[in-house]
């Protein structure tokens, strides 16, 4: 039994294994890119460099061709690929420490902080995201700083309610109750009791968060309230192609397949991610 046992949990990992190498590997690439997308030999993302609608790999074009305007396909995604992970990121650093921090003070205050806390997250919730965010964008000058405040403040109850519950668990455990005989102070319980309990699986969850932000932020630009322009991105890139879906594919194939192969590995790499947190916590 006990070596059936064994089999049966070690060959989903076995054959999830190369996929997540992949999924690793491709985010890896993205990252590097992304962090030396001025050091690589490439045009400027916003300046013609050629003839409009180069196909890619044409002799006399960029690698990858020209948008409509003549400027490189190729430099263009690189440049996306940072303006993208700068806004998940960013994003997702926010919701998760806010998220967290308040999700923490609910679960050791309780009372009238836990009612106010959970209050605040719910008049959240009850919005409509997307109607939230071309709200902001119609009151507020879209940027990079207001996407990523705008995004991360979406996902903040999502944090909250996960360390609450994190923590509401941790605060039965005979460990934090004798912390609190002996006298231990609120910010000592808060970040050396509770907080490290909730690390794994609030970052298992932000890998997932990021996907989705970008995700988010790949829409809003593709509808024009995003990241304005001339600034590269991969939401701006599919919406500059979309009127030339017959005569260059390419325009709008290439940015959808970044931002399809990011996601995937993302989950992917969430997914595994979890499943160490979980096993972990076993």
């Amino acid at each position: 039994m006990s070596t059936g046992t064994g089999t049966a949990v070690a060959t989903p990992v076995a054959k999830r294994r190369p996929a997540l190498w992949l999924a690793l590997g491709w985010l890896g690439l993205v990252v590097l890119l992304a962090l030396t997308a001025d050091l690589l030999p490439l045009p400027a993302p916003d300046e013609p460099v050629g003839a409009p609608s180069l196909a890619p790999f044409a002799p006399d074009g960029p690698l990858l061709g020209t948008d409509p305007i003549g400027r490189s396909v190729a430099s263009r995604l690189v440049h996306g690929a940072r303006l993208s992970l700068l806004v998940g990121l960013s994003a997702t650093l926010i919701a998760a420490v806010v998220g967290t921090a308040l999700g923490l003070c609910a679960a050791y205050l309780r009372g009238a902080a836990e009612r106010v806390i959970a209050l605040v997250t719910d008049s959240l919730l009850a919005f409509p995201p997307l109607l939230v965010l071309l709200a902001l964008a119609a009151v507020v000058r879209p940027g990079l700083t207001t996407l990523a405040v705008s995004l991360g403040l979406l996902f903040v109850p999502a944090f909250t309610r996960l360390s609450k519950a994190l923590a509401v668990v941790e605060m039965g455990r005979e460990y934090v109750l004798a912390a609190r005989v002996l006298g231990a102070s609120g910010p000592r319980m808060l970040t050396r009791e509770l907080l490290p309990v909730c690390l794994a699986p609030v970052a298992a969850y932000a890998v997932v968060v990021l996907a989705t932000i970008m995700v988010i932020e790949g829409s809003l630009s593709f509808l024009g309230v995003g990241i304005p322009p001339p600034a590269a991105s991969w939401g701006s890139m599919i919406a500059g192609g979309k009127d030339f879906l017959f005569d260059a594919p390419y325009l709008i194939a290439l940015p959808c397949l970044a931002i399809f192969a990011t996601v995937f590995a993302l989950n992917t790499a969430g997914d595994w991610f979890r499943g160490l947190t979980a096993r972990g916590e076993r």
